[in-house]
């Protein structure tokens, strides 16, 4: 095992690619080994000390990436201290409402297995201008939330910042 610690995402329109740098560079800038990979290019945990796994969470939902890489690594992970942060409502003031961490806790009670010594929600990214199929058909729809909304950007960076900073003293490695 070496002194690495894995900053890892999955990601469709690279707003949570973003918040994984922006992490990774806290950690870096405390001093700590960081390597940044998205989850696909992720084969083996164990040359890293701890985790921090990112993904956006679609209607209550991990992006199937996130759920294929804790799948693949299921069994590395339950001996690792892992992180998770998760990007979600796109428009300011909805991370504000209640029913919103409850569906990351939702999310993440549908992994009993994993258990993060944190885990943390942001706002998250929209431009339409850059949907793709499906994502842009389904925006289209009238009864869509995402129907005629503007782009947007919700993420907090000096939250993001601070979530960072209090994973330098929890990802440390155990004293011997």
């Amino acid at each position: 095992m070496s002194n690495s610690i894995l900053v890892t995402y999955a990601t469709r329109y690279n707003a949570t690619r973003e918040v994984a740098e922006k992490i990774a560079a806290v950690l870096s800038e405390h001093g700590l080994e960081v390597v940044l990979l998205p989850t696909h290019n992720v084969r083996s945990l164990e040359s890293y000390r701890a985790v921090v796994l990112g993904a956006p969470l679609y209607i209550g939902s991990l992006l199937k990436g996130a759920q294929r890489f804790l799948e693949q690594h299921q069994a590395a992970l339950a001996q690792l201290p892992a992180a998770f942060f998760a990007l979600g409502p796109t428009r300011p003031g909805e991370l504000d409402q209640p029913d919103v961490r409850a569906q990351l806790d939702e999310a993440l009670a549908k992994i009993p297995w994993f258990k993060p010594v944190s885990a943390q929600l942001f706002g998250g990214k929209y431009d339409p201008a850059r949907l793709r199929f499906p994502d842009s058909l389904l925006a289209a729809l009238p009864a869509s939330p995402l129907h005629n909304q503007p782009a947007s950007d919700a993420r907090d960076w000096n939250a993001i910042n601070a979530w960072a900073e209090s994973l330098v003293e929890q990802l440390q490695p155990a004293a011997a």
